[in-house]
C-alpha cells in the first residue's frame, strides 16, 4: 500500500510490544472519530461548490495550451549505490531503483532486480529530505537526542565515522528511519539527488494536484480539524496521501509524549541512541499509518454513498440554499466588518506588499526559465531540420524534446528558481503562522512542470497537424517557425494566468488562517445569532462557520486584489483572480492518484489529427506514431 514504510533486509521484529500497539490503535481510532465528522461536512460543502459552478454561466476557457493529461510521473532511475544496512549496520553494495510513482526499492545485486525478485527493502518517498553532506547529516543526528552532542570519543565504533563518505545521499524523515546511501562519483550523486527530489515532490503533492472534490474536501477537513485544536497556521503537514497526512497529524500530536516517555529508556548513547530513536519512530509511524489506511478504507463505502446522496439532495434545493447563504453572509459582513478591517490595517497591510512582491519575483523567474528551456528545445529541432541530420538523429531529438518536462537535470534550472526565495519567504510569513514553504516550493515546481508539459504537447500536436510529406525542409521549417510563434504566444497567456492564480492562492494560504485566528475571540460568539437560520435549511453543505469564513475571505481578497493590481500593473486585469476559493495548486487535471499501477510515459505525438506515418519505438515507449517531423520526403537522410 502507498506509504507502507520501509522494509529493511533482516530487520528484527517491531520494537513496540502488544500494549503499545494497542495504545496506538486507540489513538488512531480517536483521531478518526474526531476527524471524520469534519470530512463529512467538507464533502457536503464540496458538492455544493461543484454544483454551484456547474450552474454558473460558463466563461470562455482561458487555457491556450493543450493540457497534458498524463502528468504526474518521475523518470525511472536505477543504478548501483552503497547502503548502510544490516544489523549491526554496515556499508554494503546495493542496487537501487526509483520507480515512476516515486517509490524507492533496493536489491542486493542488479541481477535480483533484472530477474524480478523481491527487493530487500522499499519505501515511498513522502516527507523525506535529501542531504548530500555527511557533516550536515551527523549534526542532524546529534540534535535528535538531548545528549547526542557530547564527546563521541568514548563511544562504540560508528560506521558513519569509520568510513567517511565522499558522495553521500542521506534520506532524512521526521518520523521514519533514515536511509543512508553513497554514490561512486559526484556525478552519480547529483543524478540520484535530482531523481529522489522529484520522487519526493511527486509523492508529496498528490492531494494538492488533484481536482477531485473529495481531495479538496479532505484538505479542508484537515485544516478545520487543526483549527478546532487551536492550530490555525499552515505548514507542510498536508504533503502526502490522505492516510499519510492523517499519520503526520497524529505523529505531531504524539511526539512530545513519546519523546518524554521513551527517550530516557533508550539504550546506547550519542548517535547510536539517535539511530535507535529513529527506529522507534519508524515503528510508531508504521503502526499509525496502517491504522489510518485501514480506517479510511473502511470509510470509503460510506463516502461513496454520501456523495451520491448529497448530489441528489443538494441539487433540487440549490437556489434556495444560495439565497439563504447570501442573506446570512450580508448580515455577517455587517457584524464582522469593523474588527476585520482593524485586523487587516494593523497586522496584514504592512507586510502584504513585501510578501506579494517576493512571490511575484519567484514565480516570474521560474516561468522565464521554463520559457527559455522551451525556446531552446524548439530551436534545436530547427537546427537539425536545416542541417543534414539523419532521421535517427532527428528522432532522438524529438524524443528528448517530448521528455523535457520529466528530465530532472534540464528542469532543475527552473526548479532552482522556485527555491531561491524560500528563506526570505519563510522569514516574512512566519509571523503569520505560515511554515509551509516546502509546500509552496513544490507547488511552484509542479506549476513549471505542468506548463512545460502542456507547451511540449501543444508544439508536437500543432507540428503534426501542419506538416505534410509534400513539404521540403525549407517549407517545413517555415511551418514550424509559425508553430513556434503560436506556442510561445499561448505559453505567455497561460503562464500569465497561472502566475496570478499561484500568487493569489498562496497569499490566501498565508494570511487567511492568521486573520481567522485573530478574529476568533471577538467574532465566534456572534455566529450563534445566525446559526438558527442556517440549521433550518437542514443541509450539511451549508454551515454558519463556512459562510463566516467566506465572508472573511472576501474581505481579504479585496486587499489581495488591490495589492496584486499594483504589483502586476493594470494590464489584463480582467482575467485576474477568479475562482477565489481555489487552493494554490490550481492546475489542469494531473492524472490518476497514486494508487495502483502507474501509467506509461505520455504519448507526446498528438491526438491523431494530421498526417501519420509509421511506428516508432524508443526506450520503454510502446508503439507510438512517428510525428511528421520525421516523415516528409524532403528531410535529408530520411
Amino acid at each position: 500500500s502507498p506509504g507502507a514504510g520501509s522494509r529493511m533486509g533482516g530487520r528484527p521484529s517491531s520494537p513496540l510490544d502488544k500494549q503499545q500497539q494497542q495504545h496506538l490503535k486507540g489513538q488512531v481510532d480517536t483521531l478518526l472519530r474526531n476527524f471524520l465528522p469534519c470530512y463529512r461536512g467538507q464533502l457536503a460543502a464540496s458538492v455544493l461548490r461543484q454544483i454551484s459552478r456547474e450552474l454558473a454561466p460558463q466563461e470562455q476557457a482561458r487555457c491556450q495550451l493543450l493540457q497534458n493529461k498524463k502528468l504526474p510521473r518521475v523518470r525511472e532511475h536505477r543504478g548501483p549505490l552503497t547502503q548502510l544496512r544490516g544489523h549491526p549496520p554496515q556499508w554494503q553494495p546495493t542496487f537501487c531503483v526509483l520507480r515512476g510513482d516515486g517509490r524507492l526499492e533496493w536489491f542486493s545485486h542488479r541481477e535480483e532486480y533484472e530477474n524480478g525478485n523481491r527487493p530487500l527493502g522499499s519505501t515511498t518517498l513522502t516527507g523525506y529530505t535529501v542531504l548530500t553532506s555527511q557533516r550536515e547529516y551527523l549534526r542532524l543526528l546529534d540534535a535528535l537526542c538531548p545528549d547526542s552532542s557530547r564527546d563521541h570519543t568514548q563511544e562504540e565504533p560508528d560506521p558513519l565515522l569509520e568510513m567517511p563518505v565522499s558522495s553521500p545521499l542521506f534520506l532524512q524523515h521526521p518520523f521514519r528511519q533514515h536511509l543512508c546511501f553513497s554514490a561512486a562519483t559526484g556525478e552519480a550523486q547529483r543524478a540520484w539527488r535530482l531523481a529522489l527530489q522529484g520522487g519526493i515532490r511527486l509523492r508529496g503533492t498528490v492531494l494538492q494536484r488533484s481536482q477531485a472534490p473529495a481531495a479538496r474536501a479532505f484538505l479542508d477537513a484537515i485544516r478545520l480539524y487543526r483549527q478546532q485544536h487551536g492550530q490555525f497556521g499552515n505548514d507542510d503537514v498536508t504533503l502526502g496521501s490522505d492516510a499519510e497526512v492523517l499519520t503526520s497529524v497524529l505523529m505531531r500530536e504524539l511526539l512530545p509524549a513519546l519523546r518524554a516517555q521513551t527517550l530516557p529508556g533508550l539504550r546506547g548513547a550519542g548517535r547510536a541512541r539517535a539511530w535507535a530513536w529513529t527506529k522507534l519512530l519508524d515503528a510508531v509511524h508504521a503502526a499509525v499509518l496502517a491504522g489510518a489506511s485501514a480506517g479510511l478504507r473502511a470509510f470509503q463505502p460510506e463516502k461513496d454513498e454520501l456523495l451520491a446522496a448529497l448530489e441528489k439532495t443538494i441539487r433540487p434545493d440549490m437556489d434556495q440554499m444560495l439565497r439563504l447563504r447570501a442573506r446570512v453572509a450580508a448580515r455577517l459582513k455587517a457584524e464582522v466588518q469593523s474588527p476585520l478591517e482593524s485586523c487587516l490595517r494593523g497586522k496584514v497591510d504592512a507586510q502584504l506588499p513585501r510578501i506579494t512582491q517576493t512571490l511575484l519575483s519567484t514565480v516570474e523567474a521560474e516561468l522565464e526559465a521554463v520559457r527559455t528551456l522551451l525556446t531552446q528545445g524548439m530551436d534545436r529541432l530547427f537546427r537539425l531540420l536545416r542541417g543534414s541530420s539523419s532521421s535517427t538523429q532527428l528522432r532522438k531529438e524529438v524524443y528528448s524534446f517530448g521528455e523535457m518536462p520529466w528530465d530532472p537535470e534540464l528542469m532543475q534550472i527552473c526548479y532552482q528558481e522556485a527555491k531561491r526565495s524560500r528563506g526570505q519567504l519563510g522569514q516574512l510569513a512566519a509571523p503569520f503562522g505560515f511554515f509551509g514553504t516546502q509546500s509552496l516550493v513544490f507547488g511552484a515546481q509542479d506549476l513549471a512542470q505542468q506548463l512545460m508539459a502542456d507547451a511540449v504537447t501543444t508544439f508536437l500536436q500543432l507540428a503534426d497537424q501542419c506538416l505534410t510529406t509534400t513539404l521540403d525542409c525549407d517549407q517545413a521549417t517555415q511551418q514550424l517557425e509559425k508553430v513556434r510563434g503560436r506556442v510561445l504566444k499561448k505559453f505567455q497567456s497561460d503562464s500569465s494566468s497561472a502566475r496570478r492564480r499561484f500568487i493569489h492562492g498562496w497569499l490566501l494560504c498565508i494570511f487567511l488562517p492568521f486573520v481567522l485566528s485573530q478574529l476568533e475571540p471577538s467574532c465566534k460568539a456572534e455566529l450563534l445569532k445566525f446559526e438558527g437560520d442556517v440549521l433550518a435549511m437542514g443541509s450539511p453543505a451549508l454551515t454558519i462557520e463556512g459562510i463566516y469564513e467566506d465572508v472573511v475571505r472576501g474581505f481579504l481578497l479585496q486587499r489581495i486584489n488591490e495589492e496584486l493590481k499594483k504589483a502586476l500593473g493594470a494590464r489584463n486585469m480582467s482575467c485576474v483572480l477568479d475562482d477565489c476559493s481555489e487552493e494554490p495548486w490550481d492546475q489542469a487535471e494531473a492524472g490518476e492518484a497514486l494508487r495502483g499501477s502507474w501509467p506509461m510515459p505520455v504519448n507526446c505525438w498528438g491526438s491523431g489529427r494530421g498526417i501519420s506515418r509509421g511506428v516508432v519505438s524508443v526506450g520503454s515507449w510502446k508503439e507510438q506514431r512517428a510525428p511528421c517531423l520525421l516523415t516528409w520526403s524532403g528531410c535529408p537522410g530520411s
